[in-house]
């Protein structure tokens, strides 16, 4: 099975990864190989060790193509990076969602809801079967947690507020489901934080600090059962590659769109609450016309 790669840029830590860890995962049946980029690492990204497009190919020993139309045409299944520019999701992933073949989208899937939407319903138009999730969700500490009842949870991890939030929200979601009502910015901008509240007077919080910090949680419920405790969160990525493998043979996709949507609306109206630490800012009803 053909894996085709589509990025803003190739030589960056998902793309420099993934096609090791495909490939590992299905003992050599998936492959990438087939690579589109948008442009080369610009100027603010670069680091030491870079490669244009074109040496990241060579090294990858996977083909570099011209357009996305091509790709798309080769490949069996799909892989739409840009982790770092969601921005560029909706443009890079118009045409893979037209395409009826299993449809990755990198995380954070989109920079709001309404092209959150517009993305989701493009894939159910087309019947393309498509998922995005942050890695944290698929936690090995997180597979038997239980997950009914939860009324608060707290978490803690670490990395930038605009960038990192995803890999906090993406599994307070998978707990609390497709339903927040508002959100506060807390904390400072050195090590910021957020306070969500999800419908049926349920709460979550988060909290930024450095990177010797591991992605914790705490989960309290509602009828008295003892809380669940998860000291830190590891081996997302490989729990990550495994779902994303089942998902290119199955075309199943293991993330509800109503919680890709909660995800998209929290960390929207998150970085805008940051502008106004203290206070709430509430989470507009969205819906997904189908």
């Amino acid at each position: 099975m053909k894996v085709g790669f589509i990025d803003y840029y190739l030589n960056e830590w998902h793309a420099n990864n993934l096609p090791t860890w495909i490939r590992e995962e299905t003992n050599g049946e998936m492959t990438v190989a087939y690579a589109y980029a948008m442009i080369e690492k610009p100027e603010e990204a670069l680091g030491e060790h870079d490669l244009t497009n074109r040496e990241w190919a060579e090294k990858e020993n996977v083909e570099l193509l011209d357009t996305i139309e091509e790709l798309v045409e080769k490949s069996d299944v799909i892989v739409v990076l840009s982790p770092n520019n969601p921005e560029m999701h909706e443009v890079l992933s118009d045409i893979p969602l037209r395409s009826g073949k299993p449809t990755y989208v990198d995380k954070t899937f989109a920079p709001d809801v309404d092209s959150a939407c517009r993305m989701i319903k493009k894939a159910l138009d087309h019947n393309t079967p498509m998922f995005t999730s942050s890695a944290l969700r698929f936690s090995k500490e997180l597979k038997d947690v239980e997950r009914k009842g939860v009324q608060t949870i707290g978490m803690r991890g670490p990395g930038p507020f605009d960038i990192y939030s995803i890999h906090q929200v993406e599994p307070i979601v998978s707990f609390m489901g497709g339903t927040p009502e508002k959100v506060m910015f807390t904390g400072t901008n050195e090590h910021p934080g957020m306070t969500i509240r999800f419908s049926g007077d349920r709460w979550a919080s988060t909290q930024h600090y450095d990177w010797e910090c591991p992605f914790n949680m705490a989960i309290n419920y509602a009828d008295g059962a003892p809380c669940s405790y998860v000291n830190a969160c590891t081996d997302f990525f490989p729990g990550f590659v495994t779902e994303l493998v089942k998902f290119f043979r199955t075309g199943i996709a293991p993330v509800e769109y109503e919680q890709t949507l909660a995800v998209a609306a929290i960390l929207q109206y998150a970085f805008i609450a940051q502008e106004t630490p203290g206070e709430w800012v509430d989470i507009p009803p969205y819906k997904l016309e189908k």
